[in-house]
């Protein structure tokens, strides 16, 4: 058997993505997160709001999170990546427009840049996961980027997780942002991968091998009465409980609108390649779950500035020797969905200025305060979007 050509990947039809941002609230007076979820839900479903973000509605839309200082920036799904970065660019304008009517601001953070108390969202669910888990629940308030891209059914969504499971971490690396943790560097680029990874279920998997184990593995958890609920299945990468999708769930949501469509195009080759490899007939790498665990790890701590495990050759490599051998992995499916040019001025731009981990830093440094990292974190944010109405001063929450 053989695996399919450029040419065969070019008369299929495109899988479907499409992402879910989680953005932080935060006052920009002060750079700390503002909980006022539910007001900024509220004036998102305005007509004001709506009138001043009209590209928004059919494609993209707000939700709420488990802490009242962030929210969710949910598209639509999309076949081109041209599609699916308009709906990024609507969602962070809406939340950020909404933000606005209350002084507030959305920013792409993946932690917070200052201390604080967090405040959990009035919900059963988050309620009976505070009550279960106390202080790990009361400490989460972190944003990811979760990918989701279209599968044909159970069987080829566990293949697909069994073979991407080696790339991850550069999918992490990538996207990388979030070096800030009780108001000072934390060291890692990705201190949100560290805090996410206290649940008990978080983390890389065992490859399944079948839609069977797979489901047997959920229900194995679930029995323990551990978990709240089957939403507490926080793999890397999982079958959607919801839609015909699997989702990817290792990305730091990232400063810039561009970087997060990419890291988008690039979970979605990944998925293509798997399924290419699964249909013929390539066994998964049978790469050792606690390995792979360190190299989530690495690439938490590093970003793309130390060295990250290369699935090729099953060792530790330069960071960019890693990432071009994840770029030459997926380039086909990159070229027959027509994203290789998107995809590979993201990594350029990735190593030639930083991931937002770096970037953040780099505010840090040069202005030497939080609250003008964040200031310039809401610039990046919104770099893409165009111009937006007036800061009205913070309203008492």
């Amino acid at each position: 058997m053989r695996i399919s050509s450029e040419d065969d990947r070019e008369r299929e039809a495109l899988r479907t993505v499409g992402v879910e941002e989680e953005l932080l609230l935060v006052d920009p007076r002060t750079g700390r997160p503002a909980p006022a979820v539910e007001l900024v839900l509220a004036a998102a479903a305005s007509a004001d709001v709506a009138a001043l973000v009209p590209e928004a509605a059919q494609i993209t839309h707000l939700e709420r999170e488990s802490k009242r200082e962030q929210l969710e920036v949910i598209s639509i799904p999309h076949t081109t990546l041209d599609d699916l970065a308009q709906s990024v660019a609507a969602g962070r304008k809406l939340a950020d427009v909404a933000a606005q009517q209350l002084g507030l601001r959305a920013a792409a953070m993946a932690t917070s840049a200052t201390a604080g108390t967090t405040h959990l969202t009035v919900a059963g669910r988050y309620t009976d996961m505070e009550d279960r888990f106390q202080n790990l629940m009361r400490e989460q308030l972190t944003c990811g980027l979760h990918v989701h891209v279209g599968v044909s059914d159970d069987r080829e969504g566990v293949a697909v997780l069994d073979r991407i499971r080696p790339w991850l971490p550069l999918v992490l690396a990538l996207s990388a942002n979030s070096p800030m943790w009780n108001g000072a560097d934390s060291g890692y680029a990705s201190q949100r991968y560290q805090v996410w990874s206290r649940w008990p279920t978080a983390g890389p998997y065992d490859t399944f091998g079948s839609p069977a184990n797979y489901h047997r593995a959920v229900d194995e958890l679930l029995a323990t009465d551990v978990l709240v609920d089957d939403g507490m299945i926080y793999f890397d990468a999982r079958l959607s409980a919801r839609y015909p999708t699997i989702e990817v769930r290792v990305a730091d949501v990232c400063l810039d609108a561009a970087h997060s469509v990419a890291i988008a195009g690039i979970i979605r080759a990944l998925v293509d390649t798997a399924a290419h490899e699964w249909r013929a007939g390539f066994s998964p790498d049978p790469l050792p779950t606690p390995v792979l665990r360190l190299a989530m790890w690495s690439a938490s701590r590093h970003g793309v500035t130390g060295p990250l495990l290369n699935p090729i050759l099953g060792q530790p490599s330069d960071p960019d020797v890693a990432v071009d051998a994840l770029l030459a992995h997926i380039a086909p499916a990159l070229a027959a969905s027509g994203d290789l040019g998107r995809v590979t001025a993201m990594i350029e731009d990735v190593f030639a200025n930083g991931t937002g981990a770096e970037r953040q830093r780099r505010a840090l440094r040069t202005r030497r305060s939080a609250r003008a990292l964040v200031e310039e974190a809401i610039e990046r944010t919104h770099r893409s979007i165009g111009p937006t109405s007036t800061v009205r001063d913070p309203l008492p929450i």
